[in-house]
């Protein structure tokens, strides 16, 4: 009963082993950023505390064994593991505090050298998360020898505690990523699991009290053997953990190209490993018998079985469409889809990976030579494991990156199998060894011999399709050949696999000329010129046009470098600093610079490969404006950049006068994700205005100053530069009026929006959850209503067009520009634009041709529909013409819906909408 009682709390450490781990790197980004090198640090940190701490944790169960042997007691294994337990829940409690000094300690310490800087907080994070890591390292040894009581049953209930533990971490990993860190924050995900473990703790000391007294050694044996062959089978131990971790990150990385780069991909492959490692383990425990044979075998079996899965890896993009497609895209089946994908993943990789599970405890098995050297065994065994494992995060996962793709990584931790496969077979076959030599020759030549991923399967971006795109049941290759051909002349001209993510280069050409040029990041399109040319101009133009004095930028994300190029080509800019977090990216820059106007190459450039949050809070010196275009909030690591903390950062380098632009987006997105970002947004920047766009791009514009006023004397004096002027030309905006109609909502208009009250923090980082189920659904977003009595009063004062209407007689051409401009990116706006302009009685023939192409498209024809527009006609009435009682809950919503600062309703449309409403009494509150 203490055995299963025991295993059963294994479970439960071991599910909050994980959560930790989870937790801890989501902390320490703040500190060090989401860039590979930071992910490599900080999982290096972890892994080699836990290292050390299976090591040291070995040698405390040998000699607490030979304590107790020598005093004639009980060696009190299960009440040390208690306490340890009890520390590590101590120590939670008391984490965030830690982290907090350490933060401040960080950003205090003086160090000019990034590098240098970048070590010391390395440091310092090992100094925060390396105890409690070296403490978890004392379940398998300590268990190990606490629970064994004699060799022959030493083998089962190693595999036992292993594999309970090991489950327990599956369960925490998927509990992590879906439910913990969502539900309770960062703080509370690591106060909750430190009551776990001091429960746990409080457990295992009460089980203590039942420990009997540890079997004697044979005392004609003398002192502890070395077991022989220690040195290959450690060797094996450190092969098969860097191979394991390896594959994880090459899995990661499929699985990001296959099915998006969200943090819920990642949980499910994590998963995936760490549950098919259980398995394995579970199956050893189970055997009755274990040839010695078994162990050499089961590596070549994994060896093969990784070989013949290598072809069929990069087709995951097409199996992920295929389940994708069963499913609707409604949030009822947002987690039935994801668990159909994990059962996939499993079910794919169960076998080799549960093989590679069955490992430790085989090696474990031929190691045991006493029953109280059980637990220094087991540590040392661990020890070497999770050392492998490190040098898989570092090299195979990080640095090999550098200069290799994902399949070479694969490749490389095949090999690393075969050599341990090759080691085993002669240590453990004896005569029959020399079978392994030719059938590692054939293995090596198989892997020279395989080909390389298909660039074009991994960046198709399948993942942003929703239903079927080709004939799903014809097969991945004949599925990828007509999805390809609907490329046309589309072609992948670059394509790299670096440390951070999976970045490719798609040109369409024709005749010799360039059409388009796309940026992908992880199979996902971040920006195409000249697509996004008016976004990406329009966020490096509009702050430079509002700030005080634009002579120092900052950028954030490089991508197609469009936004550089804007920000260099204005005479008053002196440095354009960017923060680049992918190391491929600005080697892809080559395909844009004919574009961008050869950014790379200008002296004012400086490039920074880097975490933006990090990079920012060591930045030296203040900036005129600062742009930031991630990619998407539910893209692991992005949501940083939508944070409270983030924009506070972004505020404290803002010079007197600066302005920020923060790009959002509302396609595939959902009205309560929009308003989280627009809460978030405002509570540190009060004074903020929304521009918009191409399509359903947005700009979050905040000013340093909270008493910041937009003069249109100004903008005008600058607009009318010959730099600036240019730049507006290349977007096709020729008259400052149709740049205006961009201001969605005015200076000041967000400040009496009622939002809800939610806010996203580093600490309770809400996004990246809420946002991946918005896109899981795909929809395009409304913005929230953000109409109240004092927001159109400020409105009206502060919308710059508006101004601009007051200064001058709009002519008709004039009117015309802006609603193409308009209509163009935004329907709602549009429709109330021409709507106003029909009911001033203008006799320009313009306007009759703009409704009759409105009316013929069917984009339009909701807005179009009779209800809409009549009202839309009826609150412009100059005469202010009563509302039908019946028409009057009909000419409320559109008020709300409708409303738009550029073009507002006459003052009396909403005494008239209340008239009728009170008239009638159909009206909602």
């Amino acid at each position: 009963m203490v055995r299963v009682v025991a295993l059963a709390l294994t479970v439960v450490t071991g599910f909050s082993g994980l959560v930790y781990e989870v937790a801890w790197q989501k902390y320490l980004a703040v500190l060090l950023g989401s860039h590979s090198e930071a992910t490599a640090a900080v999982l290096a940190i972890f892994l080699g505390a836990l290292a050390l701490g299976y090591a040291l944790f070995g040698r405390i169960a040998r000699r607490l064994v030979d304590s107790a042997l020598e005093r004639g007691r009980s060696a009190r294994l299960l009440v040390t593991y208690g306490c340890v337990e009890m520390a590590i829940g101590v120590y939670a409690f008391a984490f965030p505090m830690a982290f907090d000094a350490v933060q401040a300690l960080s950003l205090m310490l003086p160090v000019a050298n990034s590098l240098l800087a970048f070590g010391i907080d390395v440091g310092l994070c090992a100094l925060l998360i390396g105890p409690p890591a070296v403490l978890m390292g004392a379940t398998v040894p300590l268990l190990t020898q606490g629970l064994s009581r004699d060799i022959e049953d030493a083998t089962r209930l190693h595999a036992l505690v292993y594999a309970t533990n090991t489950a327990g971490a599956f369960a925490g990993a998927l509990s992590a990523a879906f439910v913990l860190v969502p539900w309770l924050g960062l703080q509370g995900t690591v106060a909750a699991m430190g009551g776990v473990n001091l429960a746990a703790g409080l457990a295992l000391l009460a089980l203590g009290r039942t420990e009997g007294l540890p079997a004697r050694r044979d005392e004609t044996a003398g002192p502890p053997r070395r077991p022989e062959g220690l040195l290959v089978f450690t060797a094996v131990a450190l092969l098969s953990g860097f191979a394991v971790m390896t594959l994880q990150v090459v899995m990661n990385r499929v699985g990001a190209v296959s099915l998006g780069a969200s943090h819920f991909t990642f949980a499910m492959v994590v998963a995936t490993f760490v549950l098919s490692i259980a398995l394995g383990s579970f199956a050893v425990a189970g055997l009755r018998r274990i040839p010695a044979a078994i162990l050499p075998i089961s590596q070549w079996l994994l060896v093969v079985c990784l070989l013949v899965l290598y072809p069929f890896v990069e087709d995951a993009p097409y199996w992920a469409h295929r389940v994708r497609a069963s499913f609707p895209s409604e949030a009822s089946s947002f987690y039935p889809f994801h668990l159909a994908v994990f059962a996939g993943i499993l079910g794919v990789f169960v076998l080799p990976l549960g093989i590679s599970g069955a490992t430790l405890p085989l090696l474990f098995h031929h190691l045991r030579r006493e029953v109280g050297d059980l637990g220094h065994v087991a540590g040392k065994l661990y020890s070497w494991n999770t050392a492998g494992s490190l040098l898989g995060a570092l090299v195979g996962g990080y640095a090999l990156l550098h200069w290799l793709d994902l399949n070479h990584s694969y490749r490389i931790a095949v090999c690393a199998l075969l050599v341990g496969a090759l080691l085993l077979s002669v240590r453990v076959l004896a005569r029959a060894a020399w079978i392994a030599v030719p059938a590692a020759i054939v293995c090596g030549a198989i892997l020279f011999a395989l080909p390389e991923w298909s660039p074009e399967k991994l960046s198709a971006g399948l993942f942003r399709k929703r239903t079927a795109v080709s004939d799903l049941t014809a097969g991945p290759r004949s599925f990828f050949e007509s999805y390809r051909s609907g490329w046309g002349d589309d072609y992948v001209a670059f394509y790299d696999d670096d440390p951070a993510i999976s970045v490719a280069v798609h040109r369409r050409e024709a005749g010799g000329q360039t059409i388009s040029v796309n940026l992908l990041n992880n199979g996902k399109s971040d920006s195409t010129v000249p697509g996004d040319d008016v976004t990406t101009g329009l966020l490096g133009l509009v702050p430079a046009l509002l700030a005080k004095d634009p002579r120092r930028a900052f950028v954030i994300g490089y991508g197609t470098g469009m936004t550089v190029g804007r920000l260099l080509a204005l005479d008053s800019m002196d440095e354009v600093v960017v923060a680049e977090i992918s190391p491929a990216v600005p080697e892809a820059a080559a395909h844009f610079e004919e574009l961008n106007g050869g950014v790379m190459a200008d002296p004012k450039t400086r490039i920074l490969n880097s975490d933006a949050y990090r990079a920012l809070l060591r930045s030296e010196g203040t900036y005129d404006v600062i742009v930031s275009e991630p990619s998407n909030p539910w893209v692991t690591g992005v949501e940083m950049l939508y944070s409270q903390e983030f924009f506070r950062a972004v505020r404290s380098r803002l010079s007197v006068g600066g302005v920020f632009v923060q790009w959002f987006h509302t396609y595939e997105m959902d009205e309560d994700t929009t308003a989280l970002v627009l809460e978030t947004f405002r509570s540190v920047f009060p004074r903020n205005a929304i521009w918009f766009g191409r399509g359903a791009d947005l700009m979050l514009v905040g000013f340093e100053d909270d008493d910041a006023r937009v003069d249109l004397d100004a903008v005008e004096e600058r607009w009318n530069r010959q730099d600036y002027r240019s730049q507006f030309a290349e977007l096709k905006l020729h008259r400052l009026p149709q740049l205006l109609v961009h201001e969605l909502t005015p200076l000041g208009v967000l400040a009496g929006a009622e939002l809800p009250p939610r806010i996203h923090t580093l600490g309770r980082p809400v996004l990246s959850h809420q946002s991946a189920l918005a896109f899981y659904r795909g929809e395009i977003a409304p913005l929230p209503d953000l109409t109240s009595p004092e927001g159109i009063e400020v409105g009206k004062r502060t919308s710059l067009i508006g101004q601009y209407r007051s200064k001058y007689a709009l002519s008709d051409e004039d009117r015309a520009r802006m609603i193409v401009e308009i209509c163009r990116y935004r329907r709602e706006p549009c429709v109330v634009a021409v709507a106003a302009w029909e009911t001033e009685g203008s006799d320009s023939e313009l306007l009759p041709r703009i409704l009759k192409t409105m009316r013929q498209r069917p984009e339009f024809e909701p807005f179009m529909a009779p209800e809409v527009w009549e009202t839309l006609v009826l609150l412009f009435d100059p005469e202010g013409a009563e509302i039908p009682v019946e028409q009057a809950a009909v000419a409320q919503q559109v008020f709300y819906r409708y409303y738009s600062f550029g073009d507002p309703f006459p003052e009396a449309a909403m005494s008239r909408v209340r008239a009728a409403c009170e008239a009638g009494g159909q009206c909602a509150p």
